[in-house]
């Protein structure tokens, strides 16, 4: 057994939160080197790197997926946010599984279950791009107020929580090394015998309070004001301190757009003439793989077929194989709920069985 003893500098595992506005995506923007997953467009104002905007959960976890294998050079991984990617992420479970919502009569909170689960699959990955890639990972989420009882109080308050499931925010509370709060302080003072409200200051919160959740494990203070143009230097300070191990000399190469694979050209030679046999029985032409038009039909699948250039004819070959549809049925007649459901919720499995029936075409 090898017994490591010590500190264990490793890049960050950062949560913030806090309500819309407080510049969540301007302070991730001033980690270093950062890279943008950016699902609501909140930084369309700002000169930052992105990745293409995922149509599905499936598509998001292929990104990352690419991410891990060529960082190209970015030395922090941002998702803007935590909670739109979780909506996405119930979209798929609740289109793998047939459901209208998660919950619903005799559900017994299977289907939440089945959030938590795939949630956690999603930080685990997270976990693993960060330790094989040397990068900090940052998640933005936003804030919501919920009532809170305590079992041995006899009153309820308001408190600031992640705008997530219950689950998934606690379990992403546990997986962040530090969770960090921000919001406007406000000052409340006494104006001829009235209570006033003056500031709006932005601040971050580090440390749990009854009113918010937070969590410190880099010794910051329990307030440190937010400032416009940069991290708070504890925050900074403490970054600094776990460097991403991505080499600083590595050039960083822009995020391409998605694009509809096209045909490899082939040399030109001269034409043969066909024989008689040929002449008489021509040989049938295999189209094209080509990808039609994204109005035909499901958005979602559109870009994953796009992305690893899929034709229309392979998709009805490998659905007419499978008993679904007819191979001659376009696929904008299938049901959307087949698409979501099948095609798009298990692409893996639909995409490997496109390249088997490539290989045997070869």
């Amino acid at each position: 057994m090898n017994i490591v003893t010590g500190k264990q500098q490793k890049p960050l595992r950062a949560v913030f939160y806090g309500p819309e506005g407080i510049g969540k995506s301007t302070l991730a923007s001033h980690f270093p080197n950062p890279l943008f997953l950016d699902l609501e467009g909140g930084t369309n104002h700002m000169d930052v790197a992105r990745m293409p905007v995922p149509s599905s959960w499936t598509m998001l976890k292929q990104f990352l997926g690419e991410f891990r294998r060529d960082t190209m050079g970015y030395s922090t991984l941002v998702v803007d946010t935590a909670d739109w990617a979780e909506r996405m992420c119930t979209d798929h479970i609740c289109a793998e599984r047939g459901l209208e919502s998660l919950g619903g009569q005799n559900d017994y909170g299977r289907s939440y279950n089945l959030l938590y689960v795939e949630w956690a699959k999603f930080l685990d990955f997270l976990t693993e791009i960060r330790d094989a890639c040397g990068v900090h990972v940052v998640l933005l989420a936003h804030a919501h107020m919920r009532k809170f009882e305590q079992p041995d109080e006899a009153g309820a308050y308001d408190r600031w929580e992640l705008k997530l499931e219950r689950k998934t925010g606690q379990i992403m509370k546990e997986w962040a090394d530090t969770v960090l709060f921000g919001n406007y302080r406000t000052i409340v003072v006494e104006v001829d015998n009235k209570k006033k409200a003056q500031g709006g200051k932005r601040v971050i919160y580090t440390t749990h309070h009854p009113c918010w959740d937070a969590k410190n494990r880099l010794n910051l203070s329990d307030q440190l004001d937010m400032p416009p143009d940069g991290l708070p230097p504890e925050l900074a300070a403490a970054v600094e301190t776990v460097p991403p191990t991505m080499q600083a000399n590595q050039p960083v190469q822009p995020i391409q757009p998605i694009q509809p694979t096209q045909p490899v050209p082939q040399p030109q030679t001269a034409p043969q003439q066909p024989t008689v046999a040929q002449a008489a029985h021509p040989a049938p032409q295999t189209p094209p793989r080509a990808i039609v038009d994204s109005t035909a039909f499901n958005t979602k699948l559109y870009d994953l077929m796009s992305m690893h250039g899929v034709s229309e004819q392979e998709i009805q070959a490998v659905v007419a194989a499978k008993g679904y549809y007819p191979v001659q049925t376009p696929i904008g007649n299938y049901d959307e709920k087949f698409v979501d459901g099948v095609l798009v919720a298990a692409w893996e499995k639909v995409y490997a069985a496109i390249q088997a029936q490539r290989e045997q075409a070869a």
